[in-house]
């Protein structure tokens, strides 16, 4: 096997490790599902569409641009929705347009206290703390060393340890599910 053949090995497994499966499993199936172009998808990504293919391809391994995880988990949302094909063709233009004008979360907006007093929360767009906090989780450590993490803290804290893994492992609407049982917000 040459070099660049170990390396798009190499890169699939981590892909794996870290995403669940290779990139360009994820991305095809967004592809196919919304229709678009390799180009449209990495404008709506904020990704170039070289970076895009090399990630597809798994001559990269790793987004590392929180603000990209957190859209294409909102795409991902998004194509899943089972009456996607029922709507019209600007309303699915618009979402996306509305996906890629979201921004990553920052720490200097984390929510730093209780009550009255306390800073805003930080978000990944207006509507969703989850998409922010399963993209902070994803970035850091793949799913494989957030079930390791979760393994180690279970016993002594059980809800610590579903934290980790509902946020760092789980489907986003899972994950919002959990938030509304636990905020209630």
């Amino acid at each position: 096997m040459s070099v660049a053949e170990d390396t798009v090995v190499r890169n699939r497994a981590l892909q794996t490790e870290w995403y669940g499966e290779p990139l360009g499993d994820r991305f095809r199936r967004l592809l196919d599902r919304l229709d678009l172009s390799q180009s449209g998808l990495a404008g709506v990504l904020g990704l170039s569409a070289p970076m895009l293919s090399q990630l597809m391809s798994a001559q990269r391994a790793k987004i590392s641009n929180p603000a990209v995880i957190n859209r294409l988990l909102a795409v991902e949302e998004l194509a899943a929705d089972p009456g996607l094909d029922q709507w019209p063709p600007h309303e699915l233009t618009e979402r996306l347009q509305r996906i890629r004008a979201e921004t990553a979360t920052t720490t200097s907006q984390v929510r730093t206290g209780g009550g009255a007093e306390a800073e805003p929360v930080a978000r990944t767009n207006e509507a969703s703390p989850v998409r922010a906090l399963q993209a902070l989780l994803r970035a850091a450590a793949s799913a494989q060393e957030i079930e390791e993490a979760a393994g180690l803290i279970e016993s002594g804290h059980p809800e610590l340890a579903e934290v980790l893994r509902v946020y760092g492992n789980g489907r986003t609407g899972d994950a919002e599910a959990h938030f509304q049982r636990t905020i209630g917000g």
